[in-house]
């Protein structure tokens, strides 16, 4: 059958019913031939492409105090997890709100659930981040860490997953992060984080969404070189078995060797690289994230570092673009590595 369509200039209704269908039809594919891309392939084509970094705003129930702490706002100033999770709302909103942070600089932004859940300047979350600043939001999705074993933290079970991921297609969410930790150079335990992260991934991808893998690497970790290896090689071997039509983003604590992930931040599967401050202080991370080429930020505590509840708009939005400014510069502007 012939799907060339010619044009139809008589107006829709003067027709039989089957020729009325044919120019619906070809209006509808002449549409879609002149709209741009749909917002899924847009964000997608800013992740790949344009300079940034990604913030990292999704701190959880259990490590909020110390985020609110850091932030000038002591334990006692609210009397149930409710009253904390408004608060530190409050605190994301004053961020994201910044005329300062915004989608020229910053890629994406990841959320906790009960951010997603919140309305900011009476828009949902995840539809003011895009709509207004041209940021592409993603979700926090993992539970916490399991304790550990063989040198690593799998993540706690995750039973509600599913209803998660459907609801934040529905909030229009692009994406999401899961974290693991690895505490020691353990082959056995490196394997099975990254055995459990891509068994998740799984499942997202399927749910429409794209997942940021994050098996941080303790910068304590007494042979954090070698368990580096342990985790690239783990990671290739998976990455190498996913469909040619999935891809995911990589989130890593900035290794020892300058410019060690390159295997995977050339690999096709992989949308980008990001990197975790990991307890670096921010200016340490940024020097070694400028050495690491092609590798761009994902920084949580490093990217609020210095804000305080108690400056001025003035004073909070001047530090935080000069936050941004030096997370961007070390996320694009990169120096020769060390090697």
């Amino acid at each position: 059958m012939k799907t060339d369509l010619k044009p139809f200039p008589e107006p829709l209704g003067t027709h039989d019913r089957s020729t009325n269908n044919l120019i619906r039809r070809y209006r509808a594919l002449k549409k879609e031939s002149m709209n741009p891309l749909g917002l899924n392939d847009q964000q997608l084509q800013k992740m790949k492409t344009q300079p940034g970094f990604v913030a990292a705003l999704d701190q959880s129930g259990g490590s909020t105090p110390k985020a609110l702490a850091a932030y000038g706002i002591k334990q006692g100033a609210w009397s149930n997890e409710d009253e904390m999770f408004a608060i530190v709302h409050q605190m994301r909103t004053r961020i994201i709100t910044s005329p300062r942070f915004t989608g020229d600089r910053i890629l994406a932004a990841i959320l906790f659930e009960n951010t997603m859940d919140r309305d900011i300047q009476e828009q949902p979350t995840a539809d003011y981040l895009w709509n207004v600043k041209q940021i592409i939001p993603f979700l926090k999705v993992d539970k916490g860490l399991a304790e550990e074993k063989n040198g690593v933290q799998l993540m706690k079970p995750m039973p509600q997953l599913s209803t998660l991921l459907k609801r934040a297609k529905a909030k229009r969410i692009f994406g999401t992060k899961m974290r693991s930790v690895i505490n020691q150079a353990d082959a056995a335990g490196i394997k099975q984080i990254v055995n459990q992260q891509f068994e998740v991934v799984v499942q997202i991808l399927a749910a429409g969404l794209v997942p940021i893998i994050e098996p941080e690497v303790d910068i304590r970790c007494p042979e954090k070189a070698r368990a580096e290896e342990f985790l690239k090689s783990a990671m290739l071997e998976k990455l190498d078995k996913l469909p040619d039509a999935q891809q995911v983003l990589l989130k890593l604590t900035l290794p020892e060797e300058d410019d060690f992930y390159a295997d995977c931040v050339g690999h096709p599967k992989v949308v980008r690289v990001l990197a975790l401050s990991g307890g670096y202080s921010r200016d340490e991370a940024n020097s070694r994230l400028c050495r690491n080429h092609n590798v761009v930020a994902s920084f949580s505590r490093a990217l609020v570092e210095g804000l305080s509840a108690q400056q001025s708009d003035t004073e909070f939005n001047t530090l935080l673009d000069a936050t941004i400014r030096s997370v961007f510069d070390a996320s694009t502007v990169k120096q020769p590595s060390a090697k």
